[in-house]
């Protein structure tokens, strides 16, 4: 917290790195998000602002938390992070659960301190459920209820977790169509909720956009990547899931496998890529069958998260080539915003 219990967003300003005579500090500190679909550019886009503005990077990544996953999980590597500071990044081990809830403490507290620094904080990722939690807070929901969740796992094991997602879908349909047919943790997540309260898990979040976090100084102005071919996209998901094999996933993969105290069932290893390559090295698939299948959930998992977005009316989308880079066009519109937060 800033100065005599008066919110540090409300008297440290940004500095913007010396360039061209550009200068200045800026009276209130805010912060910059930008989000979007897997393999959009997020991360390039972010760190093209680090030679003018004196950024630091808050992940909102439900994966990047993880020690031991940086092939399949796209992580910026250590000479990166050392030139540009990341945080909630390599702080779990894969044993460990993160969640929404946790995100957003540990993001707001974070963001205070990279304010107090004088410095301009920029949330990158595209878990978007952290993103709602931080920008809202999270529900009052009730705690994890072992009878129930015994139930669902032992309907789980007879019928199968689609069936249990298509129960969701009638009883919640917006939750549904925001959460994957395996998804084992928020379907039961979801169906708790609802056998505890008798109410759908989406109605539990009606109206805490009323209830923002402005009232404690934090004010994102966010920027939604928007691809403008999904089918493009769709070639970038794949292209970039054989250059991750072509680094090292397996063998990444069979390092977490060797670790003994993980299963198919742990949250880190249910991340997408992850658990088609663990299913592949315990036989359950061929190498083809696994890759399909990968390439395939990596590009539900881009629908669900552009599904999420269009909930995000107050975010300003950038319409892009996923082929290329960054164009000076769509940098200048970021940048536009910071130059505009610090002053």
């Amino acid at each position: 917290m800033g100065t005599a219990g008066v919110c540090c967003f409300c008297v440290i300003g940004y500095r913007i790195r010396d360039r061209d005579g550009l200068s200045c500090v800026g009276n209130r500190a805010r912060g910059i998000c930008i989000t979007g679909p897997t393999s959009c550019g997020k991360t390039d886009l972010a760190l093209s602002l680090a030679n003018e503005f004196d950024i630091e990077i808050v992940s909102m990544d439900s994966a990047m938390v993880y020690r031991g996953m940086d092939i399949g999980t796209a992580k910026p590597s250590q000479a990166i992070r050392k030139e540009v500071p990341h945080h909630l990044v390599d702080i779990l081990e894969p044993t460990e659960v993160y969640s929404a809830g946790r995100f957003a403490g540990e993001a707001r507290r974070i963001i205070n301190e990279i304010a107090e620094r004088g410095k301009l904080p920029l949330v990158v990722g595209g878990t978007l459920l952290y993103l709602r939690a931080l920008r809202y807070g999270l529900a009052n929901l009730p705690g994890a209820d072992p009878a129930i969740r015994a139930l669902l796992d032992k309907e789980a094991t007879e019928l199968g977790w689609p069936v249990l997602h298509q129960r969701l879908k009638e009883i919640d349909p917006r939750a549904a169509a925001r959460i994957a047919p395996m998804d084992r943790q928020r379907i039961q997540r979801a169906l708790e909720v609802y056998e505890i309260t008798g109410t759908p898990l989406s109605e539990q979040f009606k109206g805490k956009g009323d209830q923002g976090l402005s009232a404690d100084g934090l004010d994102l102005t966010i920027f939604a990547l928007t691809p403008e071919d999904r089918g493009e996209l769709g070639q970038r998901i794949e292209i970039r899931f054989d250059n991750m094999v072509e680094a090292g996933l397996i063998p990444e993969v069979a390092q977490l496998r060797s670790r003994g105290d993980l299963t198919a069932a742990t949250p880190a290893v249910r991340a997408v890529g992850y658990r088609q390559v663990w299913a592949y090295l315990h036989n359950k698939y061929a190498w083809e069958e696994a890759r399909q299948l990968a390439i395939i959930a990596t590009r539900q998992l881009a629908k669900r998260q552009m599904t999420w977005l269009r909930a995000e009316p107050d975010a300003e989308r950038l319409v892009i080539d996923v082929k290329k880079a960054a164009n000076k066009e769509l940098v200048s519109r970021v940048r536009g915003a910071c130059v505009k937060l610090a002053t």
